[in-house]
């Protein structure tokens, strides 16, 4: 048994999210690119890699992480590339999106022997959270003045476009997708390729599949482009917990188990957008679950058991792939949770474990 905490990825789990990403993919004429700011765990890639045409990455070592670890179609996007990393980023990429017009006019001529592109701001987007929303008031992220874009249209071949955020449903991604072709269609069809970027939950369950294969081979034949897809979170979702173990149990009004773990250091996305983890919410005794840093709000949530925990009890935090090793961090000097696989047999492998030095060499 692997000392806690660790987050356990389940390799057939996710199979299923690869497969149903594959039958999207096959059915609609769309290639899929995996998110690394999403999910960047390599130890799992050659699961993965059968299923994804290549991945897509948001820096500079994102990209390389992308062209070493999974290969296969490598996009390069970065809100902002830099004179001392352009050059490097380029020997690494297939494609390249500048986030603005002026990035595109410093770097295009270097970026010449690759597919160049831009990201496109449609102005809008599905996300409920102000912190997330590309389309928020004065928002840096991407170009949307059609008469500087159409001047531009013979210096690039595609286009990024992302405005999903976790986004369930069908009918709001139709409706988007009908107002992008509405605004930027003349445009559009000047491209060889346009990405929809992230943030469709179509792993999800009870998602339409065939139904949104049907309307982005419709877009793709419209325009005569290649539709790409950068799936993060739906690559990942359901596919790995964390697991962590009681160290103690006090009672402040209600009972609170502490555990050798951290939201803010371990899962961090869920304190920043103050959300709750997945918790086990079976049976007759509830306990608030909190982390073991000395910040007063380190609390994963609460939780219902069979019966009354006790110290060095195991729990399972469901859904803990996207968005939390890519952030975890050393807050307190907390150590930072181990990464194991679990194959399809059910033999759990540990892929890598971090200690005092790892630590160390973070800082100076």
């Amino acid at each position: 048994m692997l000392q806690t905490p660790f987050y356990l990825i389940d390799e057939a789990r996710l199979v299923q999210n690869m497969e149903k990403i594959r039958a999207l993919c096959d059915a609609s004429g769309a290639k899929a690119l995996l998110a690394l700011k999403c999910f960047a765990t390599w130890s799992a890639f050659d699961v993965m890699r059968p299923y994804l045409d290549g991945s897509t990455s948001s820096s500079l070592y994102e990209l390389r992480l992308g062209r070493e670890k999974f290969g296969k179609e490598t996009h390069a996007y970065s809100v902002a590339w830099s004179d001392a990393e352009i050059d490097e980023a380029i020997s690494y990429a297939d494609k390249i999106i500048f986030n603005s017009l002026g990035q595109l006019a410093r770097f295009g001529d270097k970026a010449a022997g690759i597919e160049r592109g831009l990201r496109l701001n449609p102005r809008f987007s599905t996300s409920g959270f102000d912190l997330a929303d590309p389309a928020r008031p004065f928002s840096r992220l991407g170009e949307w003045d059609m008469e500087k874009l159409t001047a531009v249209a013979d210096q690039i071949s595609g286009v990024m476009i992302h405005y999903n955020c976790e986004n369930r449903d069908f009918a709001l991604f139709d409706q988007q997708l009908t107002r992008i072709e509405n605004e930027f269609g003349d445009f559009l069809a000047k491209l060889k390729w346009v990405s929809l970027g992230g943030g469709i939950h179509f792993t999800g369950e009870d998602y339409p599949l065939m139904d949104l294969a049907a309307r982005l081979k419709a877009f793709s034949e419209k325009f005569g482009v290649q539709v790409y897809l950068e799936p993060g979170e739906a690559s990942i979702t359901g596919a790995a917990s964390l697991e962590v173990s009681v160290l103690d149990i006090i009672n402040n009004g209600k009972d609170v188990a502490i555990v050798d773990s951290s939201i803010e250091a371990h899962m961090l996305d869920l304190l920043i957008y103050r959300e709750t983890a997945k918790l086990p919410q079976t049976g007759d005794h509830p306990y608030q679950i909190a982390g073991k840093t000395c910040l007063a709000g380190d609390i994963f949530g609460e939780a219902r058991f069979e019966a009354p925990l006790q110290i060095g009890d195991r729990i399972s935090i469901a859904d803990a792939a996207g968005y939390t090793m890519v952030k975890k961090n050393w807050f307190n000097g907390v150590n930072m949770p181990s990464i194991a696989l679990r194959s399809a047999d059910g033999t759990i492998r540990l892929a890598r474990a971090f200690g005092y030095e790892d630590y160390l060499s973070s800082l100076s």
